[in-house]
């Protein structure tokens, strides 16, 4: 009779035990509901999971392990001993890839100068925003090759014997060589007061080509085709309605296009930045060369694999980009701004000739955007003229048509 009433009281308190998890585990399905109705929805998708999970005998739910794989994984020992390399491995599978267009990209590495300047010869009548150049002072900090200064933001090492040696892509056979894009299409320009019929689409952004800079697209696609380079000039807004996924819209085009004319050897992504002071007030960066005028500065922010995305060439783009900047500070001084190194790949992983290139920022005018564009164009058609034609085939490696339409597979 004893022996009875202990096994009644047993039974009660695993009872009460059970229901006890029971609530808590409704309790934890129905947090954040915030209604009867809600939480009865919350219960009825999660219930019939935990029931066949019960069922089959798996009460382990922290390696998160759907009931399928624990019902495969329990019909054989050896798989059932490694249970927690195949979650780990689910879990990994699950993990997305950061998104490029979130990515908060650092200002240049400091310390930087940054001196006000009048400029003696505007090229156009003055939109009122406080004008700035911005030179680098002091190597701390940088990675110095030659003229060129980079901003190394990932945990690569960067070897200056290696950045000098001769980049990978080359002007080839066929037309176009060059495809110039823009991935934030939008991005526009500051003009002078009182300008009328602009329709803004949002923070220095419009549609109006006029003032955004698809328009020093424009003007770069006639630099280079004067030199001799043909291009393909796409002027499609990637970021408008939409400004998320927007690298993912254009790289779906690289691609295509890639495939269609395999003699593009160059991709050039053209934005404009934007620079606040410490009260959040917008300034334009500019270069005030004598008997040429005022343009906007640029900068080059080239892309690496330090996202986890597979980019296993950004070491050649990175030497193009170092050999392009050292010829147009070579004629233009205070051009161009630090390199930027950083872990998102900007779809450079597309060929061994991308560049993202900034023209500007917002506070600048269309006009001295314009003028820049103007001249990095005319030194890059330079640089690629001065390598000459490939020499893939007589080194053993593969031709330039059979490299890119690998890339544009991949």
């Amino acid at each position: 009779m004893k022996q009875k009433k202990t096994l009644v009281k047993v039974l009660r308190r695993v009872e009460a035990a059970l229901l006890a998890a029971g609530t808590l585990w409704a309790a934890a399905v129905t947090a954040g509901s915030d209604s009867a109705a809600a939480a009865f929805s919350a219960l009825a998708e999660a219930l019939p999971e935990r029931m066949l999970r019960w069922e089959l005998g798996d009460l382990r739910t922290g390696d998160g392990l759907s009931p399928a794989a624990a019902l495969a994984i329990g019909e054989s020992p050896l798989l059932l001993a490694a249970r927690g390399d195949v979650a780990e491995l689910q879990a990994l599978e699950r993990q997305e890839p950061p998104e490029e267009d979130g990515e908060t990209r650092a200002p240049v590495t400091v310390p930087v100068e940054e001196t006000p300047v009048e400029p003696a010869a505007p090229i156009a009548a003055d939109n009122g925003v406080p004008a700035k150049t911005l030179i680098p002072t002091d190597p701390s900090g940088y990675t110095v090759c030659g003229r060129v200064y980079i901003s190394n933001s990932t945990s690569h090492g960067l070897s200056v014997p290696e950045l000098q040696k001769p980049f990978a892509a080359s002007l080839g056979e066929g037309e176009p060589q060059v495809l110039i894009l823009h991935t934030h299409g939008s991005e526009a320009y500051t003009p002078v007061p009182g300008t009328e019929g602009i329709v803004w689409s949002g923070d220095y952004r419009t549609t109006d080509y006029r003032y955004n800079v698809v328009k020093v697209g424009d003007e770069m696609a006639e630099v280079l085709g004067e030199a001799g380079i043909s291009v393909l000039h796409d002027r499609t807004l990637y970021d408008y309605p939409n400004y998320t996924g927007a690298y993912d819209r254009a790289l779906g085009s690289i691609r295509k296009y890639l495939e269609q004319y395999p003699s593009i050897r160059f991709v050039l992504d053209v934005h404009r930045d934007a620079i606040e002071d410490g009260q959040g007030n917008q300034y334009k960066a500019v270069s005030e060369i004598e008997g040429v005028g005022v343009p906007a500065q640029m900068s080059l922010v080239m892309g690496s694999d330090g996202s986890g995305l597979e980019h296993p060439d950004w070491l050649e783009n990175l030497r193009l980009a170092v050999a392009v900047q050292q010829d147009v500070l070579e004629h233009y001084p205070t051009l161009m701004r630090p390199v930027l190194l950083r872990n998102s790949r900007y779809n450079q992983h597309a060929t061994t000739g991308s560049l993202l290139l900034e023209v500007g920022a917002a506070g600048n005018s269309p006009e001295e955007a314009i003028l820049a564009g103007r001249l990095f164009a005319e030194r890059f058609a330079a640089v690629l003229k001065e390598k000459g034609e490939p020499a893939g085939d007589a080194e053993g490696g593969d031709s330039p048509e059979e490299e890119n339409g690998r890339e544009a597979a991949s």
